[in-house]
């Protein structure tokens, strides 16, 4: 049964999938090792290395090269498949069918099929017209309820499409394990000691506007982070998703911490600190105080994927230092990929790197906080 409760008819043996996600289906499926079946993908951010390059009032341009959806580092094959559909675009569904796949899985809320829309029931209606099995997920913006379990269900559907059950719960019950560290740290805090945490995206499309970033309202999974699984509280209180938001009502929220999320690109703090653009905003606490932080560049950043964990360990570790003064971010995040993929050490501190979470590396070495 798929996320719509629908009973999907899956050949017991599955060679060829072709997957529209934007990593979590792809990552599931590595760790589940049946990434070998994918044969065709419908997002590019799968296929892309990425590199940005931000100005700076110093005089020296940031750069950051290389970046890479982390599915794709793990399974490069990727990198080569058929692109069958692009976020805003139909899928090519002569493509598809071209490819023959015995099974085909759509992750709703992704970007290639973000919105809930007349364009999703179509894609569906075809797909399955096609004559091809078709196993549909639900990621957070398609349920009621904004919260992990989601995707703790996705993972659980997949493992059962390929008779994996006891592999997809082992994982699903480590990412739980995970959280569990965290929440574990952040019982019993008064409302009076919990810091505001503002999740902010620089994002150039909100600047083009008028604008000087987005914000995450308290109807968003970023806010189930914060202040379900972090105990701290959600800068901003209304309920909002992507909202573009000014200068003068960033100003007016002046949280104790920003956690820069992927929004049309990376954001480094040092973008935050030093680009010319955001020389207004000097003046807010968090900034004053070095208390901005960047999340893990997770590209085509339409739903939350396998990542989850480190997002909230950072924004965990970012809102209480002392709380979680002994973990060594790097190790935590080595660890975390070792034992979710199964890979070894340097494969893992390469996929941290590649999530440009290599700051975490310098300030193992220099025993400073994120």
């Amino acid at each position: 049964m798929d996320g719509r409760g629908v009973e999907v008819q899956i050949p017991v043996e599955i060679e060829r999938v072709v997957t529209v996600s934007d990593g979590l289906v792809e990552g599931v499926m590595y760790g589940l090792d049946v990434e070998d079946t994918i044969v065709g993908v419908g997002s590019k951010c799968l296929q892309s290395v990425y590199n940005f390059t931000w100005p700076s009032v110093t005089g020296t341009p940031i750069d950051y090269e290389d970046g890479m959806n982390t599915a794709a580092y793990l399974n490069p094959n990727l990198m080569n498949l058929p692109l069958i559909g692009l976020s805003g675009q139909a899928i090519n569904y002569e493509s598809l069918a071209a490819l023959d796949p015995d099974l085909v899985i759509i992750r709703l809320g992704d970007c290639t099929l973000r919105y809930d829309d007349e364009n999703v029931q179509k894609t569906i209606d075809t797909i399955e017209s096609l004559g091809i099995p078709l196993l549909v997920l639900k990621s957070t913006h398609f349920t009621e309820r904004a919260d992990i379990s989601t995707i703790q269900e996705e993972i659980q559907i997949i493992g059962s499409a390929f008779g994996k059950e006891t592999e997809a719960s082992r994982m699903g019950a480590f990412l739980e394990e995970k959280i569990a560290f965290v929440t574990n740290r952040t019982q019993g805090i008064s409302e009076s000691d919990k810091p505001a945490v503002l999740v902010l995206g620089l994002s150039p499309t909100a600047r083009k506007t008028g604008g000087a970033g987005v914000v995450y309202g308290l109807d968003t999974i970023e806010a189930h982070f914060i202040e379900d699984l972090v105990s701290a509280k959600n800068a901003y209180r209304d309920d909002a998703y992507f909202k573009t938001v000014n200068t003068e009502q960033i100003l007016a929220i002046d949280p104790d911490v920003i956690v820069l999320s992927t929004s049309y690109g990376f954001h480094p703090p040092e973008e935050l600190y030093t680009a010319p653009y955001y020389q207004n905003l000097q003046e807010l606490k968090a900034v004053e105080e070095k208390k901005v932080y960047s999340l893990p560049y997770t590209p085509c950043n339409c739903d939350k994927r396998l990542e989850y964990p480190l997002e909230v360990m950072i924004i965990a570790k970012a809102a209480y230092p002392d709380r979680f003064h002994d973990v060594d971010l790097a190790e935590w995040t080595e660890d975390f990929y070792m034992g979710l993929y199964g890979v070894d050490r340097q494969t893992s501190e390469n996929l941290l790197e590649r999530q440009w979470l290599g700051w975490m590396l310098e300030d193992s070495a220099g025993n400073g906080e994120p």
